[in-house]
C-alpha cells in the first residue's frame, strides 16, 4: 500500500510534466506563425488598397509637378492627363483590349509550356549528380543572360513569326523556373525522402507526393521569377519582332509609340505593361503563396 502511495504522486508529475512540454511546444509554434486576424472585408480591402494608392497619388503628384515646372518639354514629358486621354482614345477605338489580350495569351501560353519544361529539367538536375555537374552552372548563367540577347538569333533562326517570341520567352523563362526548383529540392531534410522510400513513395510517386509537396516554397519563387523572366522577355520580343500577320501585342504598341515620337503613347503603353505584370502577381501567384504558408503553419488565420 505504501509502495502504491509512493507512486501516485509520481505519476501525476509525469503526466503535469508532460502536459507542460506539450504546452511549451504549441507556444513556440504559436510564436513561430504569423497570425492574422479575421476581419471584415470591406475593413481588410480598405488596409490593403490604402497603401498602395497612397503611392500612387504621390507618383502622380511627383510626376505631375514635373510636368508642370518644365523638366523635360511637354512633348518629351507629357502630364499623367495626357496619358490617360492617350488610353481613352485607344479604348474607344476598341483596340486597348486587343492589345493587351494578345500579350497576355502570349505570356501565358510561353509560361506554360516554360513551366513544364522548366520542372523537368530542375528535377532531372536536381537529382542527377552527373546532370548537375554539367550543365549546374550553364543554367544559372542562362538565368543572368538578359533575354534581349537571344532576340537575333531567334530572328535568324525562325524569320519574324511567333515561333520567335515563344523561343525567346522560353529561354528566359525556363532557367529561373528550373534553379528554383533545385533550390527547393535542396532544401528538403533528407528525412523526409528516407520516410517517403519507406513507405513506397519513390519513382514517380514519390516526386508527386514527397518531393515537389516539400520543394514547393523554393518552387514557387522559382514560378514567379520564371513569370516575371518570362513576361520581360516578350516584352523585348515584341519590341523587335514586328511584322503585321503576328498581330499587335504591348511591346508592339510601345514600338509604334518610339516611330511616332508620341510619348503619350510610349508612357500609355509602359503603364499597361506595369499594370498586366502586376495584376498577375496579385491575383494569381500572392493567394498560391498564402495557400502554400497556410499549409505549413506559417500564415495562421484566427
Amino acid at each position: 500500500m505504501a509502495s502504491t502511495e509512493t507512486k501516485a504522486p509520481s505519476t501525476d508529475a509525469e503526466g503535469d510534466g508532460s502536459g507542460d512540454i506539450a504546452g511549451l511546444e504549441a507556444g513556440l509554434d504559436a510564436l513561430e506563425s504569423r497570425v492574422v486576424d479575421r476581419q471584415p472585408w470591406l475593413r481588410t480591402a480598405a488596409s490593403k488598397a490604402f497603401p498602395p494608392l497612397i503611392a500612387i497619388a504621390i507618383v502622380l503628384a511627383l510626376w505631375q509637378l514635373a510636368y508642370h515646372f518644365a523638366l523635360k518639354p511637354h512633348y518629351l514629358l507629357p502630364s499623367p492627363v495626357d496619358v490617360g486621354r492617350s488610353l481613352q482614345q485607344k479604348w474607344l477605338e476598341g483596340t486597348l483590349l486587343s492589345f493587351v489580350w494578345t500579350s497576355v495569351s502570349r505570356g501565358a501560353l510561353g509560361f506554360v509550356a516554360s513551366v513544364v519544361l522548366g520542372t523537368v529539367l530542375g528535377l532531372i538536375v536536381a537529382r542527377v549528380k552527373a546532370v548537375r555537374a554539367a550543365i549546374g552552372p550553364i543554367l544559372s548563367g542562362l538565368q543572368s543572360l538578359p533575354s534581349v540577347a537571344w532576340v537575333p538569333a531567334a530572328i535568324i533562326w525562325f524569320g519574324l513569326s511567333d515561333a520567335t517570341i515563344y523561343t525567346v520567352v522560353l529561354l528566359g523563362a525556363v532557367p529561373s523556373i528550373a534553379n528554383g526548383l533545385v533550390a527547393g529540392v535542396d532544401q528538403i531534410s533528407p528525412l523526409y525522402l528516407r520516410a517517403g522510400r519507406t513507405i513506397g513513395a519513390t519513382g514517380l510517386a514519390g516526386v508527386r507526393h514527397v518531393l515537389l509537396p516539400a520543394a514547393l516554397p523554393g518552387y514557387i519563387a522559382g514560378l514567379k521569377q520564371g513569370w516575371a523572366f518570362s513576361w520581360r522577355s516578350l516584352m523585348a520580343a515584341e519590341l523587335i519582332v514586328n511584322a503585321p500577320d503576328l498581330g499587335t501585342g504591348l511591346g508592339q504598341l510601345l514600338e509604334q509609340g518610339r516611330e511616332l515620337q508620341d510619348m503619350s503613347w510610349v508612357l500609355s503603353a509602359i503603364l499597361l505593361i506595369l499594370i498586366v505584370g502586376i495584376g498577375i502577381e496579385l491575383l494569381i501567384f500572392a493567394p498560391v503563396e498564402r495557400r502554400v504558408l497556410r499549409s505549413r503553419g506559417l500564415l495562421v488565420k484566427s
